[in-house]
């Protein structure tokens, strides 16, 4: 019987991680969906955002390679990311999570006293959560600055594309 509850558990928790899982790179379609979106803030300066589900790891990847391709886009040759939001826990896939808790305690009833140790086995059977990255990115133009946060945009678009 309890092999029978458990693997209906499991099977619960496949169905729904199924369910929601990252969608195909492109833009963010309705103010919930998955997606990229992006705002102008100067002339070369912009905030580009990946709405996703799931690790935070491939949402930020897509948000990199939009920031690549809009650089590409308006001209430019480089970009810098000058500001970075990642919403997401590193839990964020999903799936089934078992927890082990174990309590004690007393409690006194008038003339009677009574005390206990319990242990509680739980599953978290979450599916993948929502995960976003932002990036305020500065283009540039010619040689890209010698710096962490700068990126050749040609080169992000070469490395990430083989994995959207």
């Amino acid at each position: 019987m309890k092999r029978l509850a458990f693997g209906l558990i499991a099977a619960s928790a496949l169905a729904l991680s199924a369910c929601a899982s990252l969608a195909p790179y492109g833009p963010q379609m309705g103010p919930r969906g998955q997606g990229y979106a992006e705002q102008r803030i100067e002339s070369n300066r912009f905030r580009v955002t990946y709405n996703g589900v799931g690790a935070p790891g491939p949402v930020a990847d897509r948000a990199l390679f939009r920031a690549a391709q809009l650089t590409v886009d308006q001209g430019y040759d480089w970009f810098e990311v000058t500001q970075r939001w990642i919403d997401g826990r590193p839990d964020s896939v999903g799936g089934v999570r078992p927890s082990v808790s174990i309590g004690a305690g007393s409690s006194r009833y008038g003339g009677y006293r009574a005390s206990g140790v319990g242990v509680g086995l739980g599953f978290d059977l979450s599916g993948p959560q929502p995960t976003s990255t932002t990036l305020e990115i500065v283009m540039g133009r010619g040689q890209r600055p010698d710096r962490r946060e700068a990126y050749d945009a040609r080169g992000v678009q070469d490395a990430i594309r083989p994995r959207l």
